[in-house]
């Protein structure tokens, strides 16, 4: 029994030691992937990063796969201890980034030494930022992806929130790779946040619900968001919205979906939504768009403006052109 106990506390400490230790997980740390497909049947949402273009970009930085595991830090507080050598990215809303108590920047990547401290502070702007490790952090899918998706105890390393002493494996960093180029994402081609977005949006089938004066008034008003925000869904205050119907057959949900509850202010549905839901939708925002209000906060604005379907596909097209064109920079 002694060895048996011997061999798992030898084990545990192994993992303590090419991973990093969580000192402080802040006020909302997760860990994600590229998101959770295909178990809708089952009843769970897709989870994954809610600004996925952030997320993108701290894997490409690191060299990772895009559906690579990271962490996504909401509104900021994340302490971590580094157990080896390994190079990070941080992307997203503009965090304080400092390691060992040394201001860094973020969208590039950086080498860390075992021992290091990587804490991330507050910002007054964005919501989300995300950090990558070369290699990507080594957790057990749960249903065939890593993202965490907390109201359905799913995903990362229990199914919540980081904790603190949590403990998250990673790839040891060889001589190789620690020799390897830095890389650096140019200044004008990082996101800018914002507090105020336009919201693309393709109309829904369900229009006919929604006379036109109603849906002119809805893409001609002001919204801002309300003290009801999370990674389920935006819920948005402003010039109320009527339908003929006050709810529908329950269906599924896709991401970006615009509910209309009964008081008639609008709801924009994100990655943790539910799979089904009964209240009339008027459209649906597209994705690119969805990931620019997953960075806004209570107060602040967005206008929905109307798109074609062909135009949402031509939209998405040319910015995922511009991101397969877009270089990094090496800076070492």
């Amino acid at each position: 029994m002694s060895k048996i106990i011997s061999c798992e506390q030898a084990q545990k400490k192994s993992l303590q030691q090419r991973g990093f230790v969580v000192s402080d997980p802040g006020i909302l740390s997760l860990i994600q992937d590229a998101g959770r497909f295909g178990a809708f049947n089952l009843g769970l949402t897709n989870g994954g990063p809610a600004d996925s273009l952030a997320f993108y970009w701290a894997n490409r930085l690191c060299g990772n796969a895009i559906n690579t595991t990271a962490i996504e830090i909401n509104l900021g507080g994340l302490q971590l201890k580094a157990q080896t050598d390994c190079i990070v990215a941080v992307t997203g809303a503009p965090m304080p980034l400092t390691v060992n108590g040394q201001a860094k920047a973020c969208w590039q990547s950086l080498l860390i030494k075992a021992g290091d401290t990587i804490h991330l502070g507050f910002t007054d702007v964005g919501v989300r930022s995300y950090l990558a490790v070369a290699g990507g952090f080594e957790v057990k899918p749960s249903f065939g992806s890593t993202a965490t998706v907390c109201r359905e105890s799913v995903g990362g390393l229990n199914g919540g929130k980081l904790l603190k002493h949590d403990v998250l494996p990673c790839q040891v960093l060889s001589k190789a790779d620690n020799s390897q180029k830095q890389w650096m994402l140019a200044e004008n081609d990082q996101p800018r946040y914002v507090n105020e977005v336009i919201l693309h949006t393709v109309i829904g089938y369900q229009q006919a619900h929604f006379p036109d004066i109603e849906k002119r008034s809805f893409f001609s008003s002001e919204y801002h968001i309300s003290q009801h925000w999370d990674r389920m869904g935006y819920r948005l205050q402003g010039r109320a919205i009527k339908s003929d119907v006050n709810g529908i057959l329950s269906e599924g949900i896709c991401y970006g979906a615009v509910q209309i509850p009964a008081d008639g202010q609008p709801i924009v549905l994100l990655n943790d939504r539910q799979t089904i839901g009964g209240y009339p939708k008027i459209g649906a925002v597209i994705s690119q768009d969805c990931a620019k209000l997953s960075q806004l906060r209570q107060g602040d604005k967005v206008h929905f403006e109307p798109i074609s379907m062909s135009a949402a596909d031509n939209m998405f097209h040319l910015n995922l052109r511009k991101l397969k064109q877009t270089q990094l920079i090496s800076y070492t």
